[in-house]
């Protein structure tokens, strides 16, 4: 009987650890106007390079093995940094989209929900993506699949444009740049 509620104890810390992973540790961002400065650059377009698994064939065919794996562990780290950067990114915009919620505009609170549906699923993918490297550098033969990561990316950059052209439009170009 002890054993049962000592795993059931773990258990339900290992969902308390998850839920705050997901949610993100970030700074309280109340509006578009806090944004500048606390998110991190993510470069999709080498992003989605590294993640290509037909970049990493080629770079099998052209390169000697010894390189081939220097090289494919210097794209694993890259593609980490950029794993990490969108978790941030969707941790912020986690808080922003929590603000936004409690507008009176109904189109507003709507956006916002949606921003914060998109940021928490993206927030959860980004750590089994985050895994999924590790792994693949201990083991360099298995298959890394982050793309879904991109396209969660994608359209939390769309979610928080609309979010932003209905609560300040001037700010638009600036919110999805800083992304």
């Amino acid at each position: 009987m002890m054993l049962s509620w000592m795993f059931a104890l773990l258990a339900l810390a290992a969902v308390g650890l998850l839920l705050r992973s997901v949610r993100g540790q970030s700074a309280a961002i109340r509006s578009l106007e806090e944004l500048e400065g606390q998110t991190q650059p993510v470069d999709l377009a080498a992003f989605r390079n590294l993640m290509d698994p037909s970049e990493r064939e080629f770079l099998r065919a052209r390169v000697s093995a010894a390189d081939f794996r220097r090289l494919e562990r210097q794209r694993l780290r890259a593609a980490r940094v950029y794993v990490r950067r969108a978790a941030h990114n969707a941790a912020v915009l986690v808080g922003l989209g929590e603000a936004a919620r409690a507008s009176a505009d109904p189109a507003v609170a709507g956006a916002a929900q949606e921003l914060v549906n998109s940021a928490l699923r993206l927030r959860l993918y980004t750590l089994v993506a985050e895994f999924q490297i590790l792994v693949r550098m201990a083991l360099p033969a298995t298959r890394l699949r982050g793309a879904g990561i991109l396209e969660d990316y994608q359209v939390l950059i769309e979610r928080v444009t609309r979010l932003s052209r209905l609560q300040r439009p001037a700010y638009t170009a600036r919110v999805a740049a800083a992304l």
